[in-house]
């Protein structure tokens, strides 16, 4: 994975709920795992704004219905700190599933996503309608 410009607070953890922002069936997800998270024992692992994640699928089509997915998250509600100074936060935590490759399931995206995800993810920036 590519490094991010930003310092992202990790503003998520591993039990936590993100909305399900594209059009690939899943509504809700809930934060099973943080894919490349190295920390101390004991710790409950966290991820913020252009993470990999492991999800369990919540709510949404009955096809994928609690299956285990792969995500980046998108938007979060704690704000964090870009270079240039702003501090960029949003209305709701949101995801975006991907495959194993790191490229979106969905074609669409519904709402704003965050620049550092682009950064990272390419692919998620040509299927997103606008992008902060």
């Amino acid at each position: 994975m590519k490094p991010v410009s930003a310092k992202i607070t990790k503003g998520l953890q591993v039990g936590s709920y993100v909305k399900c922002v594209d059009n690939s069936g899943a509504t809700l997800l809930q934060i099973i795992a943080v894919k490349g998270y190295k920390g101390v024992k004991s710790r409950i692992p966290s991820c913020g704004v252009g993470s990999w994640i492991i999800c369990s699928v919540k709510e949404g089509d009955p096809k994928l219905k609690h299956q285990v997915v792969n995500a980046v998250i998108v938007r979060q509600k704690k704000e964090y700190r870009r270079k240039n100074g702003i501090r960029v936060k949003f209305e709701d935590n949101a995801a975006v599933l991907i495959n194993e490759k790191g490229e979106p399931r969905g074609t669409k995206i519904k709402g704003p996503i965050a620049k550092e995800v682009v950064e990272r993810f390419s692919t998620i920036g040509k299927i997103a309608t606008m992008v902060l």
